[in-house]
């Protein structure tokens, strides 16, 4: 599973392509662009861009069109049909989930995610007054949890140093806007290295 992770956001990110062209190798990218006019071409120009570079790609609350364009699933917060659950194992494709409390983090683990994102970690601009977790709820959180859990949610340079030691890795979309700064780490050892500033999606995750 990678450690860190594109979020792609319609309004902060409309042409996600040039960010995920600059990922390294081993990166994951959760493609949501809901309800945008023409979003099964652009999963699918996504999907030959993430192959090509090796790249993990889930697509966010939409199986048929995961399965289309041979991705993974992102589920939000645990939420699935049932229909898709066996068959979509038997085929080996990640399955993660967004989670933003005890309830969904249950959810998600019995609906066979592979991991999960828990957010807000921090304040984020896109809600703003909206109350975050914090690092010492968020660590609380993820350390009960039955899988790995990454951190997502005003996750940037200035931030970065503060996720907890129990986050797997972290999701990010504001630090990506425009494309990752140059040389962006490809361990979460190295995400102190993130330099600009971002916040958490403002889509559904």
């Amino acid at each position: 599973m990678p450690v860190l992770w594109l979020f792609t956001d319609a309004m902060r990110l409309p042409d996600p392509v040039p960010a995920i062209a600059r990922l390294p190798a081993g990166c994951g990218v959760v493609f949501r662009h809901d309800g945008v006019p023409g979003r099964a071409a652009l999963a699918a120009r996504v999907a030959r861009l993430c192959r090509a570079r090796g790249l993990v790609l889930v697509v966010a609350g939409d199986p048929g069109l995961a399965a289309a364009v041979g991705a993974g699933l992102h589920l939000r917060g645990g939420r699935a049909a049932r229909p898709w659950r066996r068959a979509w194992l038997r085929r080996g494709r990640p399955v993660t989930s967004s989670a933003h409390g005890r309830a969904e983090l249950v959810r998600a683990a019995r609906a066979g995610a592979d991991a999960a994102f828990l957010s807000p970690l921090f304040p984020t601009r896109s809600h703003p007054g909206a109350p975050a977790l914090g690092p010492v709820r968020w660590a609380a959180l993820a350390r009960d949890a039955r899988g790995p859990v990454l951190a997502l949610g005003g996750v940037a340079g200035g931030t970065v140093r503060r996720v907890p030691l129990q986050a797997a890795g972290a999701g990010l979309t504001g630090a990506f806007c425009g494309g990752p700064p140059s040389g962006f780490p490809r361990a979460a050892g190295a995400a102190a290295a993130l330099d600009g500033p971002g916040s958490a999606p403002a889509r559904p995750l």
